[in-house]
Order: structure tokens, then sequence, then C-alpha cells
């Protein structure tokens, strides 16, 4: 357990959140054809959970529920995000970096952001000061990727500015017409290294053209084989830096994300091709935060937690061979769906936390879990090491799920709204997907079952986990009886910033 007579001080915590890494994309989840043998060090180590979600199925609602404890389906615009859109987090929220600040956390983000930049008054100006953004909503340092890789702007952002900007070679970026002269995919499938298979066909940057047009920032522009290099030493000098003190770092990578380039020296690792070897590469990244914490002699007061922002995708927009080259390997395990989808691989993912002095090392537990719950959680933890309180109007769906977290029982929530293609709730074991009328069985991009049906779809996970038998028509009354206690959390009066 962790308590107050561990440390003199509050314990560091590393939060490393993966882009589209799937439920069975790890080996200590049961993948064959892919190891990962940091986050199998992890698991053994700390307590894997076998029930843990991020909120939506997608990037961009997955993370504002992390940062806000809010579910995103409550704010308007929370949507999938342009490069160029602003910030959707109020600054001076109460937030996830925030209530650690408050709690005397020096907090750092790095990596990916996409939850927009700039206020919505005036559009971004790439070269001047960028706020408002991670600063503002309770970070004291941040190094970040502004949207996502297969976005324009492609550069990074540290604090307020566009890294190496040459002022004389300004940026301009628009999501509406094709700015300045730069090739595009479209024009000039000649120039590419790696095809889009849909959409993709913009600005091309690096030889893989890209979602946006962008001119200018020759200087600044990423090679994406350097960017989990790059990041991932941000990430441990940011520990170095701060290893005398209480410090939060929020560590979002690239991987397993499109464009999947990954450095030269992970090419060929699996028999997968890029998507197989960029799980390598984010493996890699874990290893290093893992190394850096022991060579500090930080381990034994550092709350490590390894997660996923949703469910995988295979096909995601580039021709990279992961189809053709998939084998045998299931990237959503034993799940059905995946990324977008309402089915459980849309949104349970891997997650590891590994404690302080090891505490409950090896366990495995099937809590319902969710990432939304992190602000919640340790806000309590903080609150019981140093006392401090957080107003419950603050961040409404987070639940205090500390005690899980910490492997003192396999309790979790009892119900979780997530949202997929359809909207869904988990109650205990059991789940419901609510009718849709409009959308599709299966998308047409990514080739994923979305769990779109026009018909109420229940299942009980206890076993049937693979999501095949649908007992809505068998027991009409009880989906009537989630199905309210759904619409009652759709509900709920919230302050929403």
């Amino acid at each position: 357990m962790m308590s107050a007579e561990h440390s003199n001080r509050v314990p560091n915590i590393v939060l490393i959140l993966a882009d589209d890494l799937g439920y069975g994309d790890v080996s200590c989840y049961g993948a064959t054809q892919v190891q990962t043998p940091n986050m199998d060090r992890l698991a053994t180590e700390g307590i894997r959970f076998t029930d843990a979600h991020a909120v939506a199925a997608t990037c961009t609602p997955s993370r504002f529920a992390l940062m806000s404890g809010i579910y995103p389906w409550r704010k308007p615009g929370t949507g999938i995000l342009p490069g160029d859109a602003a910030l959707i987090i109020p600054p001076e929220s109460i937030t996830l970096p925030s209530i650690l600040k408050h709690a005397g956390y020096t907090n750092g983000v790095v990596g990916k952001w996409h939850l927009g930049l700039g206020s919505p008054e005036s559009p971004i100006n790439w070269n001047n000061d960028i706020k408002p953004g991670p600063l503002e909503i309770g970070f004291d340092y941040s190094f970040i990727i502004p949207a996502t890789g297969d976005r324009v702007p492609c550069v990074f952002v540290e604090n307020h500015h566009v890294v190496n900007l040459d002022p004389n070679d300004p940026i301009r970026v628009s999501y509406k017409e094709k700015v300045g002269d730069d090739p595009t995919g479209k024009e000039h499938p000649d120039l590419l290294k790696q095809s889009p298979s849909h959409g993709h066909d913009m600005t091309i940057v690096n030889g893989i053209s890209r979602i946006g047009y962008m001119s200018g920032g020759k200087s600044a522009r990423w090679v994406d084989e350097n960017i989990a290099d790059t990041i991932t030493a941000k990430a441990c000098s940011f520990i170095e830096t701060n290893q005398d003190k209480p410090f939060f770092l929020y560590f979002a990578t690239h991987d397993i994300h499109v464009p999947r380039v990954p450095h030269p020296r992970f090419v060929g690792k699996t028999s997968m091709g890029a998507r197989g070897d960029a799980i390598v590469e984010f493996d890699w990244s874990v290893g290093e935060i893992l190394q850096t914490l022991d060579r500090l002699n930080l381990t034994n007061n550092t709350i490590v937690i390894v997660s996923s922002d949703n469910g995988p995708v295979v096909d995601d927009g580039y021709r990279d061979r992961a189809t053709e080259l998939i084998g045998n390997h299931k990237p959503n395990g034993f799940l059905r769906g995946g990324k977008g989808s309402a089915f459980e691989a849309g949104t349970r993912v891997p997650f590891i936390v590994r404690l302080p002095d090891k505490a409950n090392a090896g366990k495995v537990s099937d809590a319902l879990i969710a990432l939304i719950d992190l602000p919640a959680s340790l806000a309590a933890l903080t609150n019981q090491i140093i006392g401090q309180q957080i107003p419950e109007t603050a961040i409404p769906d987070s639940e205090n799920v500390l005690p899980a977290l910490l492997g003192e029982t396999d309790r979790g929530r009892e119900n979780l709204v997530l949202a997929g293609a359809s909207t869904s709730l988990r109650h205990g074991t059991q789940k419901i997907i609510l009718p849709n009328q409009k959308g599709q069985a299966i998308s047409a991009n990514t080739f994923i079952e979305t769990g779109n049906n026009p018909n109420p779809q229940l299942y009980e996970l206890k076993n049937d986990i693979s999501e095949r038998n649908n007992i809505a028509e068998k027991e009409p009354k009880r989906w009537e009886e989630l199905r309210t206690i759904l619409q009652k959390i759709r509900q709920k009066k919230v302050i929403v910033p």
C-alpha cells in the first residue's frame, strides 16, 4: 500500500500513453509475434489490469477526458481535432496537472498533445508565442507534437515556441486551402516514400504526405524516423532535471500511430513490418524511462503508469504493409472491434501500474477502471499524503479508484460510459450499446467493426468477452434497466468549463 510512511514526500508520477496500442499488441497481454520486454518488466513488477479503458475510442476525446475528468460527449468540439484547432480545455481549469501542481509537483508533458493550442478568438500564429496551451492548464514544461504525426504542422513546440524555427521562413498552416508551393501527395505521388491508402494526400513532409496544408518552417520540420529518439530524450531529461523534487511526467508517444516510420535500428525487428517495428520502438521508449529512473535511484519513489489512448487500427491511411504482414497477430487480442468501435477493443486498453517499492508485484486485476479516473484517484493520493482537497464538481466524471490502482481491491467502477461509433455503457460485466440507425457496421476506411446496429445490444462479458452473443431480445427488462442508468448519467447536471 502507498502511504506517507514510505517516503518523506509525495511519490513522483510518470504516465506513459501510447497511441493506438491495442489490447493484444503487448506480449504480457498475449502477443506472440512481437515482444515487449519493458512492458513485461512493468507487469512483473507492478499490477496488470485486464479491464481498463480509455473512455473514447479515438484520441482527442480520450485525452480530453484524461486531462479534465469530464466525459468528452458533455462538451461539443471534443472530436478529433485538426492541427490548427484552439485549446479545448479553458485556461485555469482544474485539470490532472493543475491538481498535482497544487500538491507541489513540477509537471511536464512531452510528446503528442492533440488538445488544441491558442484561443478560439484568433487563429494560431506559429511564428509567435503559441498560447494558451499546456502551460496554461497546469504544466510547467512542454515539448509537444501539436496534433498528430499525420497532421501539419510537422514541428515540435517547446513551451510557447516552435523549435528551430527560422524567422525568415515563417510557417503557414491551413486545413481549408493550399498555402505556399510545397508539393502535395495528390499532385506528386512520385515524391513519396510512403503512399497514402486513404486521405493523407496533402503537403509532403519528409517524403510523406499529411492531412492539411503547410508552408515554411523548413528548418523546424521533424524527421519521422527521429521522433521517438527526440521525445524520449526530452522525457528523460525532464526526469533528470527535476529528480530532487516531486514531479509528474506525462509522456505521450507518437508510436504506434501513423505514419509508422520507426528509426532504422528498429526496422526488421518483427515480421510485421512498420506497425510491429513501431511497437518495439514504443517498448524501447518505455525502457529508456525505466532505466533513467533506475540510474537516478528514483524507482522506489515513482509511480509508473503505462496505457494507450484507444484501441488498435491496422490500415489507418498509409500503405505501410501493416495489413499484408500482420500474420497471426491479433492487435485486439480476444476482443471485438478496434479504434473507433463501440465494441470492447475500441476502448479496452493495456494498463499497467508499478508502485514504489514494487508493492503488489505481479498482480493481475480485473477491476473496471478508466483513464478518466486518474484525476480523482491521484487527487485522493495527494489528499492521503498531504491533505489536498479538490471540489467534487471540478472533475465530475472522474471516480476515485485509488484502492484498485494500489492493488488493495479488485473492485473498480460500477458504471462507465464509453464513446465509440455508438455510445455504450459498462455496468459491471454487462454492457449495452445504444441503437444506431445511420452508422456503418464496418468502417469503409479501416475495415473495423464499428458496433453500429439499428437494434439494441446487450452482452454479458463474463462469459462472452468477444461480444458475439447479443442477449438484448432475450432480456429486454435488463436492457431497459441499463439504458435508464445510462440516461441518468447523461442527464446529470455537470459544470463544463
